[in-house]
């Protein structure tokens, strides 16, 4: 059979803005990648930048306004006080009431993007951790699995159509992991993807290599790109042809991202006046994942709005918590035995005309100290296994797993 295929790349007509420029400069993505230090700079490199902020100038008011009104209050009060560009930049979480991790930083430094970037097949240095991680699940694979199955089993009684259930790893090291090495290996494996690196509280630091687009918006123009339905890529190439073959076929995974398809298109509807969407989806590849692709596009019918007001009005998708989402979110609480903070939450940036980019905060991991707190979910509905649904997990982790040179 025939098999849409394309990399992880953003769609076309999502266009760059305007800093980085056309150049193709051999270095210029890498070396921003290279000089990124943990803890006072925030790195986000996408399929159309790389940017690369140092320090703190501002940082995001918490308080009882919307955010998009904070964000754009405190960078319309920067411009006029003659800062030239400002910019917010960092994460949010998944607890629409928990503090943002969002801040003006004192410089901004802009390039091509990795993937087209040649110095980024270059080997990087070995890890420094390997094979001295001590490894702690959160909850146990079996746990998780009972948890799947009564998420199934109160789906067929028609409380509700999905739930996201994630899982975590806990990595202990014998000293503080190196994040910049970490964040290198992560971008190297998977150039043409969404990999950041951003301070998400105190003494913490996101980071992550995430295949999805939550919502980018320039000059009146906005771009989506959901992920539903997941398959573990393989190395041998026929099995992974299979794989791809059966996932695009797949009644549950289909109907998996059909609904969340419709939610994204249905929160974005209201702010357009064109929206646009393939009837089927496509398929998309990581180094460790297959996920079924659609990309929504759209005119603005306010160009007003910011791409922090549209990605506000998606969270969270049916992607990441499930649906109907209160009730999603109710039996989250109740399943998972951990607070998700940045996890399936979103990171990227905003500038004071509005455009800017926000990706899933998934393929992630929080790091503090010794510490590296590993996240990965899976969409469970009335169709589902426990079995299948911890593999998936298990697959998701290995994007991070690899990085740090440790093992499920």
């Amino acid at each position: 059979m025939s098999v849409p295929l394309r990399e992880l790349t953003a769609p076309a007509d999502e266009t760059g803005h305007a800093q980085p420029g056309p150049s193709l400069r051999p270095g210029a993505a890498t070396a921003l990648l290279d000089a990124y230090r943990s803890g006072t700079d925030r790195l986000l490199a996408t399929p159309h930048r790389t940017l690369l902020a140092h320090g703190t100038a501002a940082e995001t008011p918490h308080d009882a306004r919307p955010l998009p009104e904070r964000v754009r209050h405190l960078l319309d009060a920067l411009r006029k006080a003659g800062k030239p560009a400002p910019l917010v930049v960092g994460a949010l979480p998944f607890a629409p009431d928990a503090p943002p991790a969002l801040a003006v930083p004192e410089r901004v430094r802009w390039a091509p993007p990795l993937r087209e970037d040649p110095l980024v097949v270059l080997p990087v240095p070995e890890r420094e951790t390997e094979g001295r991680w001590e490894l702690r699940e959160v909850p146990a694979a079996e746990r998780y699995g009972q948890a799947v199955a009564s998420a199934v089993a109160r789906m067929r009684a028609g409380e509700f159509d999905k739930v996201v259930l994630a899982r975590t790893l806990e990595l202990t090291a014998p000293g503080e992991p190196d994040l910049p090495a970490m964040l290198r290996r992560l971008a190297r494996r998977d150039p043409a993807g969404y990999t950041f690196a951003v301070p998400s509280g105190p003494g913490r630091t996101l980071v992550g290599a995430s295949p999805e687009l939550l919502v980018a918006r320039r000059n009146g123009r906005l771009t989506a790109n959901p992920l539903a339905g997941s398959a573990p890529r393989s190395g041998d190439l026929a099995d992974d042809v299979r794989r791809a073959s059966a996932l695009l076929e797949s009644p549950k995974d289909l109907h998996e991202h059909a609904v969340v398809v419709d939610a994204v298109r249905e929160a974005l509807a209201p702010y357009c006046s064109r929206l646009e969407a393939p009837r089927r989806p496509t398929l998309v590849r990581t180094a460790a994942m297959w996920h079924l692709s659609t990309t929504v596009t759209g005119e603005l019918r306010d160009p007003s709005v910011t791409a922090l007001e549209l990605a506000s009005a998606l969270h969270p998708t049916p992607a990441v918590c499930g649906t109907p989402t209160r009730t999603a979110r109710e039996v989250i609480a109740a399943l998972e035995p951990f607070e998700r903070g940045p996890y399936t939450g979103m990171v990227g940036w905003q500038d004071a005309d509005g455009d800017g980019e926000w990706v899933v905060t998934i393929r992630c991991a929080e790091a503090e100290g010794s510490r590296l707190r590993l996240f990965a979910g899976a969409g469970v509905v009335a169709g589902s296994s426990p079995e299948a649904e911890t593999a998936e997990t298990a697959a998701k982790f290995r994007t991070f797993l690899d990085a740090v040179g440790a093992a499920l």
